[in-house]
């Protein structure tokens, strides 16, 4: 793919390009599906610390919502997370999630109609493939606040080496998230959270709008590189940020700020999950492990507001 595209890329098409924007109305009903496919109550239906996401416990009036709720703008704004690259052919089959970063604006209502604007934010050619960074920015359409923004990065298999000059063609709008910048402390964690995935997790969790289908299709997941599909990477941030919440924020969401994932190995449903953090300042740095193989999968930090007054 990388020879088909070097006479085809023309740059100046792609930055020109205007993505349509985006519409996405969701219910609590959409909310608590999401919630569930991120692992709430998935060990037991009684947690008390998730219900709260999948019903109107103790007479709370709407169901809350998780902070990386926001994911799904992005995903419903751009479908799969395969952005459309004017004169950039790619096969979507290929591409990975490396990075994704949130920030949040105002805490999500339990329903509601937004509008989404999508930007390319940059793209660069790194020879045997390329890297997309895809930006979009969600309001409430009635209202027209700023509710929040996503920033994804992909990893296109196959789709670099579309230069015409001897220098790699490189382009952004924005400072690129440096989330690989984090290091992780050497000293023990604050807090340690263990939660199972389940066989159907990522069945599950493509209910909420990411269909790619090499989380879903065996075949698919074959030609990408994989034995048998994998976790949407967005699925084991949300697994991740739950737990900081369970274990940092005393179970508060909307102490949460910004959200910050680098995506290091695939998880494949029915592994079990170990996120570690540790707590600088109003930053939790954390690390995600299957328990299975001890392999980190993900890193990165979460912002917060304020700490809970019981640290």
């Amino acid at each position: 793919m990388a020879n088909s595209t070097c006479s085809e890329f023309k740059p100046e098409l792609l930055l020109a390009h205007k993505y349509p924007e985006g519409t996405f109305t969701y219910t609590e009903r959409d909310v608590a599906i999401y919630a569930l496919g991120v692992g709430a109550c998935g060990q037991s239906a009684v947690d008390v610390g998730d219900l709260k996401y999948v019903y109107n416990e103790n007479g709370q009036q709407f169901v809350q919502v998780l902070p990386t709720f926001c994911a799904l703008f992005l995903f419903e704004s751009v479908p799969g997370g395969c952005p459309d690259l004017p004169g950039l052919p790619y096969d979507p089959r290929l591409l990975l999630l490396g990075q994704h970063y949130i920030e949040i604006y105002k805490p999500l209502p339990s329903s509601a109609s937004t509008s989404n604007e999508v930007t390319l934010a940059g793209l660069h050619d790194k020879g045997k493939a390329a890297i997309a960074e895809v930006e979009v920015k969600t309001y409430d359409k009635g209202s027209g606040q700023l509710l929040c923004m996503n920033r994804m990065t992909a990893y296109i298999r196959g789709a670099g080496g579309f230069s015409k000059s001897s220098q790699p063609f490189s382009y952004s709008k924005y400072p690129s998230i440096q989330v690989s910048a984090v290091k992780i402390p050497k000293t023990q964690p604050f807090a340690v959270f263990e939660d199972s995935t389940q066989p159907s997790q990522a069945l599950l969790y493509r209910l909420s709008g990411d269909y790619n289908r090499v989380h879903a299709d065996p075949g698919i997941a074959k030609i990408a590189g994989f034995p048998r599909p994998i976790l949407h990477g967005v699925c084991t941030l949300g697994f991740v940020v739950r737990a900081i919440i369970k274990s940092v924020c005393r179970g508060d969401q909307s102490m949460v700020k910004n959200i910050s994932g680098r995506f290091l190995a695939p998880v494949y449903p029915g592994e079990t999950l170990i996120s570690e953090m540790w707590v600088q300042g109003l930053r939790v740095i954390y690390q995600a492990k299957v328990k299975e193989l001890n392999r980190a999968v993900a890193s990165g930090f979460v912002d917060l507001h304020r700490l809970a007054s019981s640290l």
